[in-house]
């Protein structure tokens, strides 16, 4: 039977509050992407990624399934930003290496202090010597993550993995060989209904900043520019890079820009006029498959699944 079986296609799932966005790739070195698919969402069907309506949510999302031909696939999704917090945490230098995940999971809510209760949590060794070992924790509250799952079960889905959007956004311009070790990166995602600022040094990101975009123009008055705010907090981040994370002696020295905002191109012009670090986008087209995926396909060339996995 082994000489019949094929390497089975993989779904990657990303739900925001203003749509679901699919990309079905073939495994392969890079992956290829076969088939994808949107579907705008009602407004306030998801509000700041809590799911307000889960009814007519799920509903949509069979709807989905179904028009996509996903029935019974294998997926991956992408856990909504306003749940994930990523942080910078420091353990005993001389914990091995096996048991920092028991250790983290015995302390986190105790002498690990988090915003929420009951998380589910990943990590990667950012720095050890004999004096320190830092940990970057990536970590989302158990019932909000659950409850994307069991809504994408109960569409006749399987998930087998969750991401987290700066990384998935990250791994594009990784593949295109655009970001180096060395480089100190703002990954700025812009879309319709929030902005999400993520830093990257070394290919991993030190720190998130998520705001609805709903909260940033109930801070501005009637302007030519409704993304203002928006560049201020870039600025804002940019800053606290720069002083509170790298003590001043490291900077931002470049910026990525993506997202699905239909006003993405006038805030690159902005960005480019405003900021002494000049704004990027992806290097090369994703086309055929639409640079508004570029998030799904993030989520595609995720590593870790193998043949056996899908």
């Amino acid at each position: 039977m082994a000489l019949w079986r094929r390497k089975a296609k993989q779904a990657n799932i990303v739900i925001k509050d203003h749509v679901v966005r699919c990309v079905e790739a073939k495994p392969g070195n890079p992956p290829e992407a076969k088939r994808w698919g949107e579907r705008e969402l009602p407004p306030g069907l998801i509000r700041d990624g809590k799911i307000v309506d889960a009814e007519t949510l799920a509903m949509i999302l069979e709807e989905c399934v179904d028009e996509w031909k996903l029935g019974g696939r294998r997926v991956r999704f992408v856990v909504p930003d306003p749940f994930v917090m990523i942080r910078t945490v420091s353990l005993p230098p001389h914990l091995p290496d096996d048991d920092i995940r028991g250790y983290l999971f015995m302390e986190l809510g105790e002498s690990i202090p988090l915003p929420f209760a009951d998380p589910v949590f990943d990590y990667a060794v950012v720095e050890r010597t004999e004096e320190a070992l830092n940990v970057l924790l990536f970590a989302a509250p158990e019932e909000a993550v659950a409850e994307y799952a069991a809504l994408l079960e109960d569409a006749d889905l399987r998930p087998v993995a969750a991401d987290v959007s700066p990384l998935c956004a990250y791994r594009p311009f990784y593949a295109a060989g655009q970001a180096a070790a060395d480089d100190h990166i703002l990954l700025v995602q812009l879309d319709r209904s929030a902005v999400n600022v993520s830093a990257f040094h070394r290919h991993l990101p030190l720190f998130m900043r998520h705001l609805p975009l709903e909260m940033l123009e109930e801070r501005t008055v009637p302007i030519v520019d409704p993304f203002v705010d928006v560049y201020k907090e870039i600025e804002r981040m940019m800053n606290f890079y720069s002083f509170s994370l790298q003590q001043g002696k490291q900077q931002i020295t470049r910026l990525f820009l993506i997202g699905d905002h239909p006003q993405l191109a006038d805030a690159f012009a902005a960005l480019a006029e405003r900021l002494d670090v000049p704004p990027e986008r992806l290097s090369y087209s994703l086309d055929p498959l639409p640079d508004r995926y570029h998030l799904a396909w993030g989520l595609a060339l995720k590593e870790g699944m193998t043949d056996d996995d899908r």
